[in-house]
């Protein structure tokens, strides 16, 4: 078999790469062994401000302008649904929680997507004494539905292989690297923390990150927007709410831990006071890198091997975006951009 492109992990990265190849008419096969789970349990949220720190995420216009057309784009492709905008309310805790949105609104790149007035009402069953903000132009991405519904538009492709992708069985000839029966131009790897196994890449500085939810069944909390508090609170419908998340930097495994939904059910008391029932616990390895930003480029070494990692809590509104900049380098000689491309740590 001869292919332009081996991709080698199917989670967002992966999956907007392969959208990259498909609009050019490249030709390729995707090696997926769902060691990585992130994406298929992550939130999905998209929201262009950290309001942790009342801070703009990183180029969130620039991205929000890729991803929303390109998610718009695959729902029509696959024929579901998999993205819905909501407000996302973010509780106050305190006045000078307040002082600070209010300083915020004064910031061009934060003003478009902060209401200014204050929503003071009360809403049976949350704990906001001081009220909330409004943030608009938010979102969830259902990670888990598309890339389920991806793999198998793959499979009826026939561009998908289930299983373990083996580095060391690469061949470097002279025009082309050969992987078992296949020769290829170029592999890209799309392996979240599985690139801590990569031997062509594991000199970067990849952390791993456990992160848990659990999905809650409360039929008297009754809210179609996004809280965010201490935890973050999204409706599923049916009376159904994801509800996280941890961040663990000991626990290396992709396991649910009873540590960890007892963190999410105490962070929880400060938030709600309606009974709830806990029906679903999920956990995964998020890759993540010091500077919090992506790591796109080429091995130095060998310049066919591509890496497209390190895409955070933010992969949904970030893979859109790093995806057609690495397609353009490989393929247009185009310039990654010095915040995401990996020779800032050669």
């Amino acid at each position: 078999m001869k292919v332009d492109y081996i991709i080698v992990g199917l989670g967002l990265a992966g999956l907007a790469f392969a959208e990259e190849l498909l609009a050019a008419k490249k030709t390729f096969i995707v090696f997926e062994d769902d060691s990585q789970t992130s994406s298929l349990v992550a939130g999905g949220v998209y929201n262009p401000v950290i309001l942790k720190r009342f801070t703009p995420v990183w180029n969130a216009k620039e991205q929000l302008a890729v991803a929303l057309p390109f998610y718009q784009q695959l729902e029509k492709k696959l024929n579901i649904k998999f993205d819905e905008k909501f407000l996302i309310k973010k509780i106050f805790k305190s006045i000078e929680d307040q002082n600070n949105w209010f300083a915020a609104l004064d910031k061009p790149l934060l003003s478009p997507y902060l209401d200014p007035k204050i929503d003071h009402q009360k809403r049976e069953g949350i704990i906001a004494d001081f009220g909330c903000g409004n943030v608009r132009e938010a979102g969830r991405i259902d990670t888990k539905k598309v890339v389920e519904v991806y793999r198998d538009y793959l499979k009826k492709e026939e561009k998908i292989q289930f299983e373990k992708f083996e580095h060391q069985q690469i061949k470097f000839r002279e025009n082309h690297l050969e992987y078992k029966d296949i020769a290829t131009d170029r592999i890209v790897f799309c392996e979240g923390f599985g690139m801590s196994k990569n031997l062509f890449f594991n000199y970067l500085p990849l952390k791993e990150v456990k992160g848990e939810l659990i999905t809650i069944h409360a039929p008297d909390l009754e809210i179609n927007f996004l809280i965010k508090s201490t935890v973050f609170i999204l409706p599923l419908g049916n009376d159904l709410y994801k509800v996280g998340a941890t961040f663990n930097w000991r626990d290396k495994t992709s396991n649910p831990s009873e540590e960890g939904k007892a963190e999410l059910v105490e962070k929880l008391k400060k938030v709600i006071t309606v009974p709830y029932k806990i029906v679903e616990q999920t956990a995964g390895i998020r890759p993540t890198v010091r500077d919090r930003r992506p790591l796109v480029g080429v091995n130095p070494a060998y310049n066919n091997l591509a890496i497209l990692n390190g895409l955070g809590t933010r992969g949904v509104m970030i893979a859109p975006t790093v995806a057609k900049q690495l397609f353009n380098h490989l393929e247009k000689g185009e310039e990654l951009d010095l915040d995401i491309d990996i020779k800032r740590f050669e």
